[in-house]
């Protein structure tokens, strides 16, 4: 028997993920506080439900896709009993903390909760090069597995409701510091008459050793082996204070690179600045939280 999904939330993403469902020839319920945006679903073959209440009891497997963890439980509140019964997906990229309370509310009215988070843009949605994470019971992901499937390349990383969400924070961490790090560049390279044309094709090859690097760095961590350095804490705290000279004389903000300074001074000052630079990471826990 065919599964029957609702989607809340008809922004690029949610309408990415309702076109591929109805694609896949799900019988397939949409819902947005601006009804407009799904007029080219309803069009081709999805339903429209009046409130979030009524989009919940239409479907027996439900996928929220809004801005954050906060809107999904507004959602679901209205939603109320109609919840009961039925397997809500959490869509929102948002902390693993806030998973827990979702699927705490969830289970409070009946239903049963997966978390998710999706790596990748709206274009992929509906092909295998699209990427979503889920988390939480192991029986209801395998159960509507090919609901998940009909939407991108789908990997369960734990009974964890709020592992995905996990995921997700340390991925984007990943991703956001590097273009915050890209960005940065350009002014800097900008301020000595280096056109973003001219430093691109050395950013890409710099960019294609990043990952050799990465697997080293993990192992380490993950062992726990730092000696037998090739590249040093201590090269590093030398190359961090001339970037941050660099930004200074280009009138930069060098405030990323600051922080960054805080846990290779602190490594050193641990006693590991000939250790490899994989001794940075436990370092990062010896830096107090800001406020």
């Amino acid at each position: 028997m065919t599964a029957t999904v609702s989607v809340l939330g008809l922004g690029p993403m949610g309408q990415a993920l309702a076109g591929a469902l109805v694609a896949a020839k799900y019988p397939t319920t949409v819902w947005n506080r601006t009804p407009g945006k799904a007029d080219e679903l309803i069009a081709r073959g999805a339903r429209w439900a009046d409130t979030p209440a009524a989009a919940v009891a239409a479907s027996d497997v439900v996928l929220v896709n809004v801005v954050d963890q906060a809107a999904v439980d507004a959602i679901l509140a209205a939603a109320g009993d109609a919840i009961s019964g039925r397997v809500v997906v959490g869509l929102s990229s948002d902390i693993p903390d806030s998973a827990h309370r979702t699927a705490e509310l969830v289970t409070a009215r009946g239903g049963r909760y997966l978390d998710g988070a999706i790596m990748t843009p709206t274009d992929t949605i509906g092909t295998p090069s699209a990427s979503i994470l889920f988390a939480g019971p192991r029986d209801l992901f395998d159960a509507n597995r090919p609901v998940f499937d009909a939407l991108a390349t789908v990997n369960w990383v734990g009974q964890d409701v709020g592992r995905a969400a996990a995921y997700d924070m340390a991925l984007l961490d990943i991703f956001w510091t590097s273009i915050s790090g890209f960005v940065h560049a350009l002014s800097m390279a900008s301020a000595n008459g280096i056109a973003p044309s001219e430093l691109l094709p050395h950013a890409n090859n710099i960019a294609a050793i990043l990952p050799p690097i990465f697997a080293e760095v993990a192992d380490r961590v993950e062992s726990d082996r730092h000696s037998d350095a090739s590249a040093s804490v201590s090269s590093v705290a030398a190359s961090v204070r001339h970037l941050i000279a660099a930004s200074g004389a280009a009138g930069l903000d060098a405030g990323a690179l600051e922080a960054f300074r805080e846990y290779v001074d602190a490594a050193v000052a641990a006693g590991h600045g000939a250790d490899e630079i994989s001794r940075i990471v436990p370092a990062t826990r010896l830096i107090p939280v800001r406020p």
